[in-house]
């Protein structure tokens, strides 16, 4: 079986995990034949990793106003995009008019004229277009959806989900691209798309109207803390972050360690939002990014009872030079020991179940491993070797559940911007194609 073909169109942090998968665990299904990006020098660290591990030859490398090319001249079976999230919209239409599959990382798009152009792309080609939603594949967020499928709770009225991040995590999104919304479409596309993604996968329904208020309440620099030291970031201490970054604001002045109590910053820090689904359950959110700990709260409740999911991935953040904690562990913060397991918030997950007339159940969950709660490496196995394994939970994402998720967001920051209007989730043309 010939392996299929992959080209990476962002050659910054995030395209690594991917990029690393072909290189080793899935080396056998498939390998990276091309790379586009805005910047040479990250481009480099790529040929580096290519080259370590074995590849012949550099691989052709593309500035982005010749991605057309690359796609035509390199044939790839499918794009990995993982370019700023303000250009995912651009990138995924042409791979798909072309009859080129495309892995998107998630948000999809940013806003609602992202996801229209990638609906109507979706539905006039026949290549696939998978969003890599990670969170479905964490053990823990796998076992909601089965008890919520299996009427554990009977249906479903109302969810209340908050999510928190901390001082390190939290933090890192106002010193990148992040921080200007026209990039990111803010945290509550950037990030909460995640969140969004989870609950309209565990309700199996769509979000009808969403009210939302929010600010930039501790971050920006409107009223920085008196103790700025902890924030500060030396991208020279990570050879990793250094190599990518560091070099490279040399070709286009981006600068990865941005201030974040410096000017410039357009994104929210702390937001809430109320959302009704079209079946009638109702689903409450928050997000602050400026918390001492980091992890996320599920309860959902229904006609039989109550299910809730605690999540402590971080317990609490040691002041220090923040370098020395971003690196991988802003995507996995759970890989930074924190020492606190025997205090009274310990890291780790709870999840119980509640029926009615019933003492609660706890439910035993498996070693979720690194990685996002255990499910990167399940998500890199349905992307590279797609139909390998039965999927009875629908964990595997499509053009329909990004563009769901994003528009739940998107409909959050119109909501702000009209100082908390409600405002309807629509979008002609993509229900029909459900």
């Amino acid at each position: 079986m010939s392996r299929r073909r992959y080209a990476f169109v962002g050659t910054g942090h995030r395209a690594q995990m991917y990029f690393d998968s072909l290189l080793g665990a899935h080396n056998a299904v498939g390998v990276p034949v091309a790379l586009c990006d805005t910047n040479p020098t990250r481009v480099e660290y790529y040929q580096r990793l290519f080259t370590a591990a074995g590849g012949s030859g550099p691989l052709p490398v593309y500035p982005a106003e010749r991605y057309a090319a690359m796609l035509r001249e390199t044939r790839p079976d499918a794009v990995v995009v993982t370019s700023v999230d303000a250009t995912h919209a651009d990138y995924a239409v042409h791979a798909l008019d072309n009859g080129v599959g495309a892995i998107v990382e998630k948000p999809l798009t940013t806003d609602a004229e992202g996801c229209a152009r990638i609906s109507e792309a979706a539905r006039r080609s026949s290549a696939p277009l998978v969003v890599t939603f990670n969170y479905r594949y964490s053990p823990r967020n796998s076992a909601v959806k089965r008890l919520l499928s299996e009427g554990a709770i009977g249906r479903v009225t109302a969810v209340h989900f908050e999510w928190v991040l901390d001082t390190v995590h939290g933090a890192d999104y106002f010193r990148r691209w992040h921080r200007e919304k026209a990039n990111s479409g803010g945290l509550f596309v950037h990030k909460a798309s995640h969140h969004f993604d989870l609950v309209n996968w565990w309700l199996d329904d769509t979000a009808d109207v969403v009210t939302a208020h929010g600010g930039l309440r501790f971050y920006g620099d409107a009223e920085p803390p008196a103790e700025r030291a902890p924030f500060g970031m030396d991208l020279a201490a990570d050879p990793r972050l250094n190599a990518l970054y560091g070099g490279a604001a040399r070709d286009d002045g981006y600068h990865r360690d941005q201030d974040v109590f410096g000017p410039g910053v357009t994104i929210e820090d702390t937001m809430a939002a109320l959302v009704r689904y079209r079946r009638g359950a109702v689903l409450t959110y928050s997000l602050v990014a400026y918390a001492p700990w980091e992890g996320y709260r599920v309860s959902i409740t229904g006609t039989g009872g109550r299910l809730e999911l605690e999540v402590v991935e971080r317990s609490s953040v040691p002041a220090g030079d923040a370098s020395e904690l971003v690196r991988w562990k802003a995507v996995d913060p759970s890989a930074v020991d924190d020492g606190n397991a025997d205090q009274v918030r310990a890291s780790g997950t709870t999840l119980l179940v509640q029926r009615h007339w019933s003492a609660a159940e706890e439910v035993a969950l498996p070693d979720a491993g690194p990685g996002h709660g255990g499910g990167d490496r399940l998500l890199l196995d349905d992307l590279f070797q797609p139909g390998a394994r039965a999927d009875p939970l629908g964990r595997a994402a499509g053009w329909l559940d990004g563009v769901r998720a994003v528009l739940v967001g998107a409909a959050a920051n119109e909501s702000m911007a009209r100082g908390g209007e409600p405002v309807r989730v629509q979008l002609p043309g993509v229900e029909e194609a459900a």
